[in-house]
């Protein structure tokens, strides 16, 4: 029997964004599962053995089965639906915490940053813990993909009634367009990484009235990311 030609094969370039979203949940849960009961006979066996070298392999293994199971994790809340638990914030604390949190995550790597903190008195409605994941994936993006020599600027400023913070990273080549900036899931994919992160960033921000986008200055070789947010009490629900 001829094989069906490219042409005969059923089009999936338009299968719905929910449906990839489905998938990749049930698929990681049941992945999880079986990891899982892995993991739960390692331990059996390591309890039953009494080589001690055979017992610190049996380790290394369930480390390895928990290193993955956390993979799929990180996976499946990277495509969940953000519903944010909004609470009343002062800008100036968020981003004190937010700097708190780079110089943790990101030590040794801190002084390639240059702050620029105006924020005065401004409130926030904001989830933090949702919202702090946000910066540290553009912080992560920005520190260890393709920066030219030179350090980041992140500024966060009040304009116009909004909350805005632009991070300025050194791209002496960038071709990549920024029309889409953030909304094309699974565009790049590498080792250990699944072109999810800036798709999540700009979930996460347009959940909590905001927005995202980025345009690359060629002049001064660099890739400038906006995200604003509305401040407490001018928050509009899109749609209405």
């Amino acid at each position: 029997m001829a094989e069906p030609s490219f042409e005969d094969r059923p089009d999936v370039s338009n299968v719905a964004w929910s449906d990839v979203v489905h998938f990749i949940r049930q698929l990681s849960h049941d992945l999880r599962n079986h990891l899982n009961a892995i993991e739960l006979q390692s331990a059996y066996i390591s309890e039953l053995e009494r080589d001690d070298e055979i017992k610190g392999e049996i380790k290394r293994l369930r480390e390895m089965i928990s290193g993955l199971t956390s993979t799929l994790q990180s996976l499946s809340n990277a495509v969940s639906a953000v519903k944010p638990n909004l609470i009343s914030y002062p800008a100036t604390d968020f981003m004190e915490d937010l700097r708190e949190k780079i110089n943790r995550d990101f030590a040794g790597e801190t002084a390639e940053i240059n702050w620029n903190v105006q924020l005065g008195d401004a409130m926030l409605s904001i989830d933090p813990q949702l919202l702090q994941e946000t910066f540290i994936e553009l912080f992560a993006n920005a520190l260890r993909h393709n920066r030219s020599n030179g350090v980041l600027v992140a500024t966060a400023k009040i304009d116009n009634k909004r909350f805005l913070f632009m991070l300025e990273e050194p791209k002496d080549r960038f071709d990549l367009p920024t029309d889409n900036w953030a909304r094309e899931p699974l565009h790049k994919i590498s080792q250990g990484h699944y072109g999810l992160g800036l798709n999540r960033v700009r979930a996460i921000v347009e959940a909590h009235g905001g927005e995202l986008y980025a345009q690359h200055d060629p002049e001064h070789s660099t890739l400038i990311t906006r995200l604003s947010l509305p401040l407490e009490g001018e928050r509009r629900i899109s749609g209405c």
